[in-house]
């Protein structure tokens, strides 16, 4: 038996402390990076697609919290529609930067450093009324039915989780064909999980800018829709919407096209395919 079967806890841990020391690293590289323009006063609001404000309802006098959070380019919407809004987030780096940014923008926004499956810990008592997540943030969790437990708990009930997500398909195809493929959108990596961590050389980062410096390891884990569902499923949220959507807010692939609304998406007459899924779930009252 290996090292890694007899203490998978201890890899476990040891491998969310990696992605937290790869994205205290990335941080100084996205906060000058052009892709989130923190210093150019950008419209948070860019950052959701039309479908998002329509499934989330009003806002204004709610408990929001933004699981994953980052440097809070999203959350900031929300505080803009008059949420009591709260992020978290796994890096202290990352959480530093987000609370100065809401202060340039004059918003309100408590911001927690915390892994987030800590988050019960790390927020006391508090419960919500929408929790939101998504975007790139679902691959760096090991353990989906942990993590809806732990956001189900959360949730004052009739609450709401909204998960925006990277569609399991568009990860599969990959980020860039690499050296000798085509340029043709293949599957390059698993849809499905199972398979244990994806260690990635995160180097560079999916921002403009300079290579990162320091710790340039982070672990990812796939995760097919169906295990998404499920997990909610068992945690006890019902689902009520789902959506699947062929835009993305930046062109991942260089042959892509500026819609009408600024996202982007594949030029006409390629294969119609989803980027993104749109998950909106709700606690039993």
């Amino acid at each position: 038996m290996s090292e890694s079967e007899e203490h998978p806890a201890r890899d476990l841990a040891e491998q969310m402390r990696t992605n937290e020391a790869n994205w205290d690293a990335r941080t100084p590289v996205h906060l000058a990076s052009r892709f989130y323009g923190v210093d150019q006063n950008p419209d948070p609001a860019r950052w959701f697609a039309p479908f998002e404000w329509t499934d989330m309802g009003e806002l204004s006098g709610r408990d929001v919290l933004h699981l994953q959070c980052h440097l809070g380019t999203e959350t900031l919407a929300f505080a803009q529609r008059g949420a009591r809004t709260t992020g978290l987030d796994l890096s202290g780096a990352a959480v530093t930067a987000a609370r100065d940014i809401a202060a340039r923008a004059g918003q309100d926004v408590d911001y927690v450093h915390a892994n987030v499956y800590d988050a019960p810990e790390a927020l006391g008592e508090r419960r919500f009324d929408l929790i939101y997540t998504g975007k790139g943030a679902l691959c760096y969790l090991p353990d989906l039915p942990r993590w809806a437990e732990t956001v189900s708990g959360l949730l004052r009930p009739g609450g709401r989780l909204y998960i925006v997500e990277f569609h399991p398909l568009l990860q599969a195809l990959g980020l860039t064909p690499g050296p000798g493929d085509t340029p043709e959108l293949l599957l390059r990596h698993d849809y499905l999980g199972g398979r244990g961590a994806i260690l990635q050389d995160a180097t560079h980062t999916y921002t403009d800018g300079p290579a990162v410096e320091g710790t340039t390891d982070c672990y990812e884990w796939m995760h097919g829709l169906g295990d998404v569902v499920d997990a909610l499923i068992g945690a006890g949220l019902g689902v009520e919407r789902l959506r699947e959507y062929e835009e993305l807010p930046w062109p991942r692939w260089p042959e892509m096209e500026r819609t009408g609304n600024g996202w982007w998406r594949l030029p006409e007459g390629s294969p119609r395919i989803p980027h993104l899924f749109a998950l909106l779930t709700t606690a039993k009252s």
